[in-house]
């Protein structure tokens, strides 16, 4: 199972340390990777340096001076919630090729699109019966750091492994009729979640959410579940299938 845990569910240190004991306790059921981001903290960084960066489609242009802070700020995160996980390894792409791309779009700088995963890596690692904890970084054809979105950087590692994934974030699932709680879909298929889109009941800012666990589809992934990071006992229900939105083929 791959567990991709969003910047905004770990905005404390408490919830951060909640989400991770769920983590492990789901790991005595399935063997688990983690594929973290970390928006808000990379906010903190660049704002004590003074580096500007602004968002262009829902992406940060990256500049290398902006790329020093994102890798430094996302290496110190990983080793924390790999800590908080126990039995786990705090990784970036740059360790042993784990992530590869290329640059996405030369607008928007250190920017990249996964072309690749050390899969050989992971399976050995979850063999040994450790926990993959792996941060957004790639490494680009340059050998230099690349930033990668954190959800299709999930979803290129789901599919290299043939596992579902579970994406944590902010809400619940997706709904018909947000925010109706008795509209939550608790299966869609990608029809039916490419029509949401298309007629409106999916909208804002689930669409990226949607549009990230197609990719994981269209990657190889079985399943991809949408599911909320902020409520206790979440992660193991929607790793079965009983909470949350599970997106099949």
């Amino acid at each position: 199972m791959i567990v991709k845990y969003g910047g905004n569910a770990m905005k404390s240190v408490e919830l951060r340390r909640a989400v991770a004991a769920e983590i492990a306790a789901l790991r005595a059921e399935m063997p688990v990777v983690v594929v973290h981001g970390g928006g808000p903290v990379i906010e903190r960084e660049l704002a004590a340096r003074g580096v500007t960066s602004a968002f262009v489609g829902g992406l940060r242009v990256t500049s290398p001076e902006a790329m020093d802070v994102v890798e430094m700020a996302l290496c110190q995160l990983n080793k924390q919630l790999s800590q908080d996980v126990g039995h786990a390894v705090g990784l970036m792409g740059r360790d042993s090729g784990l992530l590869q791309a290329e640059i996405l779009d030369p607008a928007l700088g250190r920017v990249g699109r996964v072309t690749g995963v050390n899969a050989d890596l992971l399976r050995t690692l979850l063999g040994a019966g450790i926990t993959p904890v792996l941060g957004c970084v790639a490494v680009g054809p340059d050998g230099n750091a690349l930033n990668v979105n954190a959800d299709t950087a999930a979803g290129a590692v789901a599919g290299a492994l043939g596992e579902g994934i579970v994406f944590l974030t902010d809400v619940d699932g997706v709904y018909r009729a947000f925010p109706d709680p008795e509209s939550r879909a608790a299966t869609l298929t990608r029809t039916e979640a490419e029509g949401g889109i298309v007629d409106g009941w999916i909208a804002g800012g689930m669409i990226p959410k949607v549009r990230a666990a197609l990719d994981a589809l269209d990657r190889g992934a079985p399943f991809a579940t949408i599911a909320s990071g902020m409520t206790a006992g979440v992660l193991a229900a929607a790793a079965r299938g009983e909470a949350g939105t599970r997106i099949t083929p």
